[in-house]
């Protein structure tokens, strides 16, 4: 891993009193050959185990995987509430997006499975790991959990497409108007207008209301479209990635603990999706909130902080781990 930098939590209003406030750990590391960066909060070494009983109990922790064209960033305001509750976690750009290295040519999702297997291996030698997704990585970790092999506590999918998807996403699979205009046009869109397109739509697709859009969020997304050729790049790539979810989950092979966090107010994958997501999975648990959008994390990062806090502690009690490693036998004596 590259030289650390730590970062403080934004500074005090005019007038205030500045006030220390949790750190978030910037760092580089390389997860199945990919070099990204890793957002990391809690104990710069692995806590202790707690003493109950006979057993040693390891504290939970999060993995937070962002979304397609978005970065770890997403996720700074709910690391910075995590961290302030103690809660170790880290986030990471995953491969293609933010600082990570580029995706290699071929199929997508089988890219992000390998690269979230080694984060979570990695994670698990500390405790008890959830890993927590925002729609592509929702789809990440969906997939992470029909694999029986990986050390995986529990799983939260906000906003995973595949299921019952918006006219935006079937839009995108089927009819790839852009990419033909494009190749129509005698002469390329100028930038500045792709940026000033971009810095319209992206409010209203990620946030329930665009009105409490934060700049700096903002400008991440539309530093992606510095002009056409790179527009209609991400959307091939957008393309490819929803076709690939026609075959992207097996869940009848998903048996840990699941919880499915649907969006009233998202514009790009329906709350419907999550309902049938719920359904797909019967053991699994089901949160709609119809003031949410695309990226809850974005919109209510201290309510999401504290739902992925309650469900992380749940899933790493030994209890639970106990009735999960208990039904795995039986399921394998059955099967045998």
């Amino acid at each position: 891993m590259t030289a650390v930098q730590r970062e403080a939590s934004p500074s005090a209003s005019p007038g205030e009193t500045p006030v220390a406030g949790p750190e978030i750990r910037v760092g580089h590391r390389r997860f199945a050959g990919v070099r990204t960066r890793v957002l990391e909060v809690g104990p710069c070494t692995p806590e202790p185990a707690r003493r109950r009983g006979k057993r040693a109990v390891k504290p939970g922790r999060l993995v937070l995987l962002h979304g397609y064209c978005d970065s770890a960033d997403t996720w700074r305001p709910v690391l910075g509430e995590l961290a302030a509750a103690g809660i170790p976690a880290i986030a990471v750009d995953l491969p293609g997006f933010g600082e990570a290295d580029a995706l290699r040519a071929g199929p997508i999702l089988p890219q992000l499975d390998a690269f979230a297997a080694a984060v979570l291996k990695e994670q698990a030698v500390q405790g008890p790991v959830v890993l927590a997704g925002n729609s592509l990585g929702g789809t990440t970790g969906l997939r992470a959990a029909q694999n029986p092999r990986l050390p995986l506590a529990g799983v939260v999918s906000i906003a995973a497409p595949g299921f019952v998807d918006s006219w935006l996403i079937r839009t995108v699979a089927r009819y790839p108007l852009p990419l033909k205009l494009y190749s129509a046009l005698p002469l390329p869109v100028p930038g500045f207008l792709v940026r000033a397109v971009a810095g319209q739509v992206v409010p209203r697709l990620l946030y329930a209301d665009r009105g409490i859009a934060d700049a700096e969020q903002v400008r991440r997304f539309t530093e992606l479209f510095p002009d056409y050729r790179a527009t209609t790049s991400r959307l091939e790539q957008a393309r490819q990635l929803v076709e690939e979810l026609a075959t992207a989950y097996q869940l009848d092979s998903v048996k840990s603990p699941l919880l499915v966090v649907a969006c009233g107010k998202d514009k790009l994958v329906s709350a419907a999706s999550g309902r049938q997501l719920h359904t797909l999975v019967p053991h699994s648990r089901l949160l709609v909130r119809e003031d949410w959008g695309h990226c809850p994390q974005l919109d209510d990062p201290a309510e999401i902080s504290e739902l992925l806090a309650y469900f992380t502690a749940g899933v790493s009690r030994p209890a639970a781990r106990d009735v999960r490693e208990r039904t795995s036998v039986d399921d394998r004596s059955v099967a045998g």
